[in-house]
């Protein structure tokens, strides 16, 4: 009994450290194997499982063996090799979107070419002046880069793109000298630090508050989230050379711009000049079928304003259900002349490159409609009823309202490659007639153009009107005539003008409107006209100015309003606009304009660079200043090698 107590015992004692031993390994094995599919929770599982479901579904398409090389192949040569690795690539990029990133791919995609492939190429300039047009190298693409198939799908938009492996302007044109090249760096760093900004407290909204550090819901796009800001500032980036702020830029085009859920009354003249205008540059600058679609898809959801009864379209239109309308402020519910007059180069052009002629048609109209009409004394109104096709009050300006429309007259002739001589024989007599009735000479010597209501020179000329003078000057530039020389004096005139507008002021920048009478000359003398909102329009003819006559004070004057946009502009967030230019220390007005990264830094961005970086030549800039393919002179200007039908919109 006694030995069997023990025996007993020590029987039971094993038995529980046999349990034990199985509780541990039981343990063990929770762990690890818990281990395996807990730790990737940690670490974005879900992340992972996506991934390997894609390579899963992908896995009988590429992994199928190749059949056997051809005794002469090379490996190299195989085509089935080649595909599958495209095709792997691509179904890659298609299906996991923003969970992955190749990046090889990716920087193709923003123009930089694969490291291994010319990591050591040299930029190539924007003009090679010596070569016939049909032999120049890509104004913002090397020699090896691919034209683009407009024929592309929308499935392969990334993956053609990605193949041409276009590269951004750095470095175009020829060299420097180094005080140039200073300021052209300091005017890029501005961008840098408008962009950064609007990036961290506004992006995708439509402009940045820099003070209050948040977007701008009060623009003229309102809260919807269009990103206008980013559609308009890009092609500043591209021209830059800030690569990755652009790869940002388009990352976001593609992904999140869209006006089909978008139930808001939409300025058509705005939409066009920044959103399309915006898609069509960066379409002539890098083949990306992207941005060709999303110009067309804009321009789509403006058809329905044209529907009137004389072509004549209204200025607002929502984009989702089709209604338009005119401002109620706008005289006897006219349509304004600056507004249906400045959509003439984006639609003719969009045109072009889509084979769908249905926007050259609507854009036609409205120039028949206008030439046809009497103008009184020869001058054009800046209000036309669109449903009678009368004129409304008797008010010219070449500022505010009427502006652009002379403007495109001439740019629709220059971006025709000269063929399109209605354009500029309209633009002649509107100028001839502007210069007759409107343009005066002051006291003391400045010229200026007018506003006229009703047959009586108000003396007053809006910050608008001062792109006139590089208007002027280029029509004197690009064709000889009688005129030349009257067309170059009173551009130079003006743009004189408008830089004294400027220096009259303590901050050095210029008012939003000036006036000429005994008391004062290029000064605001209203408090609702000493504003200054960023605006472009006197940079715009000193950059022009100087392309036609390299006079070095254009470039004195330009560098003198980087200085004062430092000084009083500039913020720790961004850059403001001014709501006294008189004061010593003025007031900012809280608004970064997007406007003032498309137009107001890329003109200064331009001025210090050298002519072969979009030559005029070349290039005509949109009323936003987005640069367009001349017709016949560049090799951008990507024209569809075949009409299409129309679109149903009408």
């Amino acid at each position: 009994m006694y030995r069997i107590g023990p025996i007993g015992r020590k029987s039971n004692f094993h038995s529980r450290e046999k349990c034990l031993i199985g509780l541990v390994l039981v343990t063990l094995c929770f762990l690890c194997f818990g281990g395996i599919f807990l730790l990737p929770d940690n670490f974005g599982s879900e992340r992972v499982l996506r991934v390997y479901k894609h390579f899963q579904k992908a896995g009988p398409e590429i992994f199928i063996p190749a059949p056997p090389l051809a005794a002469h192949a090379s490996r190299d040569e195989d085509p089935h090799i080649m595909g599958d690795r495209e095709r792997l690539q691509q179904k890659i990029r298609a299906e996991l979107g923003d969970i992955l990133e190749e990046p090889q791919a990716a920087a193709a995609a923003i123009g930089v070419a694969p490291p291994n492939e010319a990591a050591d190429a040299e930029p190539v300039p924007v003009a090679q002046q010596e070569q016939p047009v049909e032999q120049q190298q890509p104004p913002l693409a090397p020699a090896s880069a691919a034209q683009p198939d407009d024929t592309t799908s929308n499935n392969n938009n990334n993956a053609a793109y990605a193949a041409s492996a276009l590269k951004l302007p750095m470095g175009m044109g020829r060299e420097l000298e180094p005080s140039m090249q200073e300021k052209r760096l300091k005017v890029k760093e501005m961008m840098e630090h408008a962009w950064h900004n609007y990036k961290l407290y506004a992006w995708g909204k439509n402009e940045l508050r820099p003070l209050s550090q948040r977007p701008h819901s009060g623009s003229i796009f309102g809260s919807y989230d269009l990103g206008a800001t980013i559609v308009d500032g890009l092609d500043t980036l591209y021209i830059m050379g800030l690569e990755k702020e652009y790869k940002e830029g388009r990352d976001w085009i593609e992904r999140k711009f869209s006006l089909d859920n978008i139930s808001a009354e939409l300025s058509v003249f705005e939409t066009n000049i920044r959103f399309v205008g915006g898609m069509l540059t960066l379409y002539a600058f890098t083949g990306d079928p992207l941005y060709k679609e999303k110009a067309q898809h804009i321009a789509d959801k403006l058809l329905p304003a044209f529907q009137t009864p004389t072509g004549i379209p209204y200025a607002l239109v929502n984009t989702k259900t089709g209604v338009a309308k005119n401002y109620g402020w706008a005289s006897g519910g006219s349509s304004i002349l600056s507004e249906f007059g400045t959509l003439h180069l984006e639609f003719a052009y969009l045109s072009d490159i889509t084979g769908n002629p249905l926007y050259r048609e609507r854009v036609q109209t409205i120039r028949q409609v206008l030439k046809e009409m009497e103008k009184p004394k020869g001058l054009y109104p800046n209000f036309l009823n669109p449903k009678t096709g009368k004129w409304g009050q008797l008010h010219m300006s070449l500022g505010a309202l009427g502006d652009s429309y002379y403007e495109y007259l001439l740019k629709a002739w220059l971006q025709s490659g000269q063929t399109d001589e209605e354009a500029r024989e309209m633009y002649d007599e509107a100028m001839l007639a502007i210069i007759d009735k409107m343009v005066r000479t002051s006291p003391n010597g400045l010229t200026y153009v007018s506003d006229l209501k009703f047959d009586r020179l108000e003396h007053k000329m809006d910050h608008l009107a001062c792109f006139s003078g590089g208007l002027f000057a280029l029509g004197a530039a690009t064709r000889q005539s009688e005129h030349t020389d009257k067309y170059m004096e009173v551009g130079k005139g003006i743009t004189n003008t408008c830089h004294e507008s400027y220096i009259r002021a303590p901050t050095q920048l210029g008012p939003e409107a000036f006036r000429f009478s005994d008391a004062a000359e290029a000064r605001a003398l209203r408090s609702q006209e000493k504003y200054y909102i960023l605006r472009p329009e006197t940079f715009e003819s000193y950059f022009v100015l100087w392309r036609l006559t390299h006079d070095q004070k254009y470039r004195d004057w330009g560098w003198d309003a980087v200085q004062a946009l430092e000084k009083y502009c500039r913020t720790p967030h961004g850059y403001c606009g001014l709501r006294n230019v008189y004061q010593q220390d003025p007031q900012k007005d809280d608004v970064q304009q997007s406007f003032f990264l498309a137009e107001t830094l890329k003109y200064l961005y331009l001025l210090f660079s050298d002519d072969s970086v979009l030559p005029l030549d070349e290039w005509v800039f949109n009323t936003e200043a987005h640069p367009l393919p001349i017709k016949g002179a560049n090799i951008y200007y990507r024209q569809a090698p075949a009409a299409q039908p129309a679109s149903n919109v009408s």
